[in-house]
C-alpha cells in the first residue's frame, strides 16, 4: 500500500481528537461539522464515526455525491502563533455498521484520501510567515 501520511503527520493525526468534516449537500452549500475520526491503515482511510451517523445529513451527503474534506487543526501557542495543519481532501463512502461499538452509531464514513496538504507538521516551530505546506496529491 502507497505511504499516503508521513511519520510525523501519522502522529499528529494520532494526537488530535476531533477535526471538522466538510461535504456538499445536494443543493451544493457545504456543510462543516465536528468530528471523531481514526486513520486505518489496513484500508489506507481516515474513520469518522459519531452518535447517530447513520442519521446524519453529513451521512446522506456523502452517500449523495462520495466527496468530503477534513481538517484537524491546532494552536500551539499565541505567542509566539504557531498553528498546525493538515487538509485531507478525497472520495468518500458510507459504510453501515463497521465502527466501534462503544455507543456511538456503528456507521461510518471512510475517507480515502487523494490530497494532503500539510502545515507546520514536519517542523512545528516555523516562524508563521516562512511556513510553506506540504501540499501533494497521494
Amino acid at each position: 500500500m502507497r505511504m499516503v501520511f508521513t511519520d510525523a503527520e501519522l502522529a499528529y493525526l494520532d494526537s488530535q481528537p476531533i477535526g471538522r468534516l466538510a461535504t456538499q449537500q445536494p443543493d451544493g452549500t457545504l456543510q462543516v461539522n465536528p468530528v471523531g475520526f481514526a486513520w486505518n491503515p489496513e484500508t489506507g482511510t481516515i474513520d469518522i464515526g459519531g452518535f447517530r451517523m447513520s442519521r446524519s445529513r453529513k451521512y446522506r451527503n456523502v452517500a449523495d455525491n462520495g466527496r468530503a474534506a477534513l481538517v484537524v487543526d491546532d494552536l500551539r501557542s499565541t505567542d509566539p502563533w504557531r498553528v498546525r495543519c493538515l487538509d485531507i481532501r478525497g472520495t468518500a463512502e458510507f459504510v453501515p455498521g463497521t465502527g466501534p461499538a462503544n455507543g456511538t452509531d456503528p456507521a461510518i464514513i471512510r475517507l480515502r484520501p487523494t490530497r494532503v496538504i500539510g502545515l507546520a507538521i514536519e517542523d512545528p516551530d516555523v516562524p508563521p510567515h516562512e511556513i510553506r505546506a506540504n501540499a501533494r496529491n497521494v
